[in-house]
């Protein structure tokens, strides 16, 4: 079956289109510019994975956790070709897509900004703890085989591991983290915490007004 999957919840842009265990075309870009670039770059992939949209089986998108901003794109993307093609969109944690290509013990971290992080564990390949958000000074975890974490963040990590690494999400980490035996469940965005933009307080009524 081929798979269209996608992530927005990190900096990074990822888009690929999987047949089973192969990937056929896949991208990852640094970039803040996800609802510019997202529909151009899936549109790129299935050309050079010499496919149609109408070939597609299934798509999986990652639901976070992330900002709002970014996480929105992807999952309002996949939910749309998703209904437009009439194939089912599976959800999946971020998170669970990266430690998918993961060693060992593992905890994953990413940037929540705010001077946050979003962070979950695991072991043996299965999430033991969060998705969650915390100040980095504030992450503690048991000993771990590997860290994932932004390089602009490990120093700020108070947990020591025999490998320090940034593993973005990844097309096959994504496929993998999906249960396609189960129906797809409503997508629902791992946001952990308030967005940013919040509604303007009304202004005070002028005492001049009746």
């Amino acid at each position: 079956m081929l798979v269209l999957a996608l992530d927005t919840a990190t900096t990074d842009l990822v888009a690929g289109v999987v047949d089973g265990q192969r990937v056929l075309a896949q991208t990852c870009v640094a970039t803040r510019a996800h609802n510019e670039r997202l529909m151009p770059e899936i549109r790129r992939l299935l050309g050079e994975a010499g496919v149609e949209f109408a070939d597609l089986g299934a798509i999986v998108v990652g639901c976070g956790p992330g900002p709002f901003t970014g996480l929105r794109v992807g999952m309002a993307t996949a939910s749309a070709l998703g209904q437009a093609l009439g194939i089912p969109v599976h959800g999946v944690c971020t998170h669970d897509a990266v430690a998918a290509e993961l060693a060992g013990d593992a905890l994953v971290v990413t940037d929540a900004r705010r001077r946050e992080v979003y962070w979950a564990r695991y072991s043996g390949g299965e999430r033991v703890a969060g998705p969650d958000v915390c100040k980095p000074a504030d992450l503690s975890s048991p000993a771990v085989d590997v860290i994932s974490v932004p390089g602009t963040l490990a120093a700020q990590l108070p947990i020591d591991a025999p490998s320090v690494t940034y593993q973005p999400p990844t097309p096959a980490g994504l496929v993998a983290a999906a249960d396609f035996s189960a129906p797809p469940a409503p997508l629902v965005p791992l946001y952990l915490r308030r967005p940013d933009a919040v509604p303007p307080k009304q202004a005070p009524k002028s005492p001049a007004l009746p």
